[in-house]
């Protein structure tokens, strides 16, 4: 088994990057911590330097390489978040990036990694595609591969997250992070079992992409290809060292969906006045949805980055309405006659709820003779408001289809 990071280690991380990183706000979740029945507690990584707690571990790395190591530069993969913790330690400490992310990687986090300095390259379609081309380049250039997680001083930096929340909330009983290849769960495991081994550390994936529970059910790190709308932990295969911390500290691994990832970002945006990105909000996503069976409290939930492309998160905040019950889209087919499409929409409006946009269909062939089709998107209170507005439409007669 590989060797596993020390605590010793993690505390020496802190001094190495103390005036580096911010030590991030912890702010409480009512939402959450009603859910629970326990205080819930939220470390927002997604308001660190660069967007993401990946500074720390990028850091920390670079920075005990020799001074011929860094002449040659370094170089890096990711699909933003590690890409931008890499370009933004690379200027501070005084080397050249370059950094490979995947050809559909959004533009925006492509576009801060270059102001901070790197040179991005597109290559392949996943972050595995993107880390093998990074490390040919490293081979062919002689500049130094920096593992997104795979390295004991990634793991140190990424582990100091850890030690904050220990001191922010001396007496939390679990935490919980997202998990992509393992880095930061990895260290903040070392931090918080060597404090209090009954601390309970719960790792969370996307459903579309968890390579971890497959791995520890197998009992060794295996590859398993996925999509997800969190791309930041969309990782096909944990790392050696940082599966046998998984292994070995991490109490459970559990897995959500991108309907759960959703309608936890709309909730820290609505509740919680905080952006966080799709990798970032699956921890909030699993208490939503009672993936984690116990949870002593208090909880510390991890928001692990904060990078999110404004369109994405347009479709992300309509989705999510979705799934909270709050959007609906739906056809209503009703006889073609003057002042129906009127009537139908004075019953919506009697019933508290607002249309958002109205498509009015007669002319299509599976219509039968004297129909139309009306499509509908609707805005309601919730789930329970959306119930009670379909019940009144069917009870009024009309034919209704819909997608929640």
């Amino acid at each position: 088994m590989s060797s596993l990071v020390t605590v010793e280690a993690v505390e020496a991380a802190r001094k190495a990057l103390v005036d580096v990183v911010r030590v991030t706000p912890m702010e409480p979740s009512r939402p959450l911590s009603t859910t629970v029945r326990g205080p819930v507690w939220l470390k927002c990584e997604n308001l660190q330097r660069a967007g993401s707690f990946k500074v720390r571990g990028a850091y920390l790395r670079i920075s005990r390489l020799t001074p011929q190591e860094r002449e040659r530069g370094v170089v890096a993969a990711s699909a933003g978040n590690h890409a931008q913790g890499v370009a933004l330690a690379a200027s501070l400490l005084g080397t050249r990036a370059t950094v490979f992310m995947p050809v559909g990687a959004p533009l925006p986090k492509a576009a801060a990694t270059r102001a901070y300095g790197a040179t991005v390259q597109f290559a392949g379609e996943s972050v595995d595609e993107s880390l093998l081309a990074a490390q040919e380049f490293a081979e062919q250039t002689g500049a130094v591969f920096i593992h997104p997680f795979d390295h004991e001083d990634v793991i140190a930096g990424q582990g100091t997250v850890g030690l904050e929340i220990l001191e922010q909330c001396p007496d939390v009983r679990t935490i919980i992070t997202g998990v992509g290849g393992g880095g930061l769960i990895s260290g903040i495991a070392v931090a918080a079992k060597a404090a209090n081994p009954a601390i309970k550390v719960i790792g969370v994936q996307a459903e579309g992409a968890a390579a971890v529970p497959a791995s520890l059910r197998a009992g060794a790190p295996q590859r398993v290809p996925g999509r997800t709308i969190a791309d930041g932990i969309a990782v096909g295969r944990p790392g050696d060292l940082t599966f046998a911390h998984l292994q070995t500290l991490v109490d459970d691994v559990v897995t959500v969906s991108d309907e759960d990832i959703t309608r936890a970002m709309v909730l820290l945006l609505e509740r919680g006045k905080l952006v966080v990105e799709a990798a970032g909000a699956v921890g909030v996503a699993a208490l939503l949805a009672g993936a984690v069976a116990d949870v002593p409290t208090p909880a510390v939930v991890v928001l692990s980055g904060g990078n999110i492309d404004p369109l994405l998160m347009v479709r992300v905040i309509e989705r999510g309405l979705v799934a909270a019950g709050r959007y609906l889209r739906f056809t209503v087919r009703c006889p073609d006659r003057p002042g129906q499409l009127a009537a139908l929409l004075a019953l919506i409006a009697r019933e508290g709820a607002n249309v958002d946009d109205v498509v009015h269909r007669r002319h299509d062939p599976r219509l039968r003779l004297g129909e139309v089709e009306v499509d509908l998107s609707v805005e309601t209170r919730g789930a329970e408001h959306s119930d009670v507005l379909i019940t009144t439409l069917r009870s009024a007669g009309y034919e209704i289809t819909f997608d929640r």
